[in-house]
């Protein structure tokens, strides 16, 4: 193969990952925030996380995944009609996990560390679809154009209609996600009784 074929092709695989690449340059920024809880055995801390869990609306949860999605989006009115540019997100992840208020017996602690890392990597599962619903935005989003609309209004009403559409959808598959794990068999209902049942 001769050297312009390989510097043809190099050039091409790099246009080709230029959308790409712009796509990637955002990342989440991923908080861990706590509540206090009490109790020096299995059933008791349980029962304190029942007591001062995050509320959500219809009880307390165990832990709780909650984002702030702003956006910078360059709207251009072109030949009448208006384009959506680019849109650049700024998405922040906040984790609530429990966290005892005093040390625990060294038995408890270990079965304390197994439940908490299982709760973590569920609430990891609710970031990425966060994260995933902010890149189909972008997908759904960027080159948009609306015509007959020289003042970029009429491409944000449209614009709603469609973040609309995939919030919704994230937010059932949260939910599904989250009846799953808490159902018969389900890793959180373990991870729930294998903490009470451990001490």
């Amino acid at each position: 193969m001769s050297r312009a074929c390989v510097r043809l092709c190099l050039l091409t695989a790099a246009l080709v990952a230029l959308p790409l690449a712009a796509r990637a340059e955002w990342k989440p920024v991923e908080k861990v925030e706590t509540y206090a809880i009490s109790g020096q055995s299995g059933p008791e801390l349980y029962r304190s996380i029942g007591e001062n869990g995050p509320n959500v609306g219809v009880g307390r949860a165990i832990a709780h995944t909650n984002f702030k999605l702003t956006w910078t989006r360059d709207y251009q009115p072109r030949a009448g009609a208006c384009v959506l540019v680019s849109a650049k997100p700024r998405l922040i992840i906040t984790y609530t996990l429990p966290s005892p208020s005093s040390p625990l017996p060294s038995a408890i602690q270990k079965n304390w560390e197994v439940f908490l890392a299982g709760v973590s990597a569920h609430e990891k599962v609710h970031g990425a679809t966060i994260v995933d619903m902010v890149r189909k935005i972008e997908a759904a989003t960027v080159g948009l154009t609306v015509a007959d609309d020289p003042k970029c209004s009429k491409i944000r009403a449209e614009m709603t209609k469609r973040l609309a559409a995939l919030s919704q959808a994230q937010r059932q598959a949260s939910r599904d996600f989250d009846r799953v794990e808490l159902g018969q068999g389900g890793n959180l209902q373990k991870l729930i009784l294998a903490l009470v049942n451990g001490g």
